[in-house]
C-alpha cells in the first residue's frame, strides 16, 4: 500500500472506532497586545488582501507581534 502525502510528510494517525483521524496540532501563537489587535482589525477591515496573504503564509502572528513592539 502506498503512503499518503500526509504520512510522507511525517504525519501520523490515531484510530477512533472504525476511523483513522490525523494527529493535528495548531502552531504556537505569539501573544499580541492592543496595538497588534488594532493592526489586525485594520488589516481585516481596510486591507483584506494583505490580511489574507499574511494569514495564509503563516506570517500574520509575527507581523502583529512586530507591530506591537
Amino acid at each position: 500500500m502506498e503512503k499518503s502525502f500526509f504520512m510522507q510528510m511525517g504525519g501520523t494517525y490515531q484510530q477512533q472506532g472504525d476511523y483513522f483521524l490525523p494527529n493535528l496540532s495548531t502552531p504556537e501563537s505569539v501573544p499580541v497586545g492592543i496595538w497588534g489587535q488594532r493592526r489586525k482589525h485594520y488589516l481585516k477591515v481596510q486591507r483584506e488582501p494583505i490580511y489574507t496573504a499574511l494569514l495564509l503564509s503563516g506570517k500574520l502572528d509575527s507581523h502583529l507581534a512586530e507591530t506591537d513592539t
